[in-house]
């Protein structure tokens, strides 16, 4: 396609509106398509550890919506439930990755609430039904030692 005037200036004008500048905040739209496009399943960290469950012979269920808070994974056989949770939007508390955005702090802080107390009740929940929690955090993940940690929580709970 030739390349005039008239062309040349509908291409910058959907750029700057689809990838503002680094200066500006994104406007709102395009703030609801990156916070849309974040995933609640089969997230990077998720896999990563669904990866090291498996290689070590466990076997489990994923996303289990008849249980409070769908746990990510579900050790059925130990009554364990395990939540893989990014420590931005679940404010793991003391982590450099929970920072909290510059803009619409007011927003974000409710936001996060409703999140950490739906943590809370999401929990209670499992517990009152007999089930033990862990939740492993998207920091710990990024570390190469997670897993013998998170082994020695599932013999702990196994045992309990």
């Amino acid at each position: 396609m030739p390349c005039d005037d008239a062309n040349a200036t509908r291409l910058i004008d959907v750029s700057t509106t689809i990838l503002p500048s680094v200066t500006e905040a994104p406007v709102s739209a395009v703030r609801s398509r990156i916070m849309r496009s974040v995933s609640t399943k089969n997230s990077g960290p998720e896999l990563r550890v669904r990866r090291a469950l498996h290689s070590a012979g466990f076997r489990f269920r994923l996303h289990d919506k008849r249980l409070p808070g769908t746990p990510d994974i579900v050790l059925k056989s130990r009554h364990i439930a395990i939540f893989v949770q990014g420590c931005f939007w679940h404010r793991h508390e003391g982590c450099r990755y929970a920072s909290t955005p510059k803009t619409r702090q007011k927003f974000w802080s409710a936001k996060f609430a409703r999140n950490v107390a739906r943590d809370v009740e999401n929990k209670r929940d499992l517990e009152a039904l007999g089930w033990r929690v862990i939740e492993v955090w998207e920091c710990d993940v990024k570390k190469e030692r997670f897993f013998d940690p998170l082994l020695d929580r599932i013999a702990e709970l196994s045992r309990a």
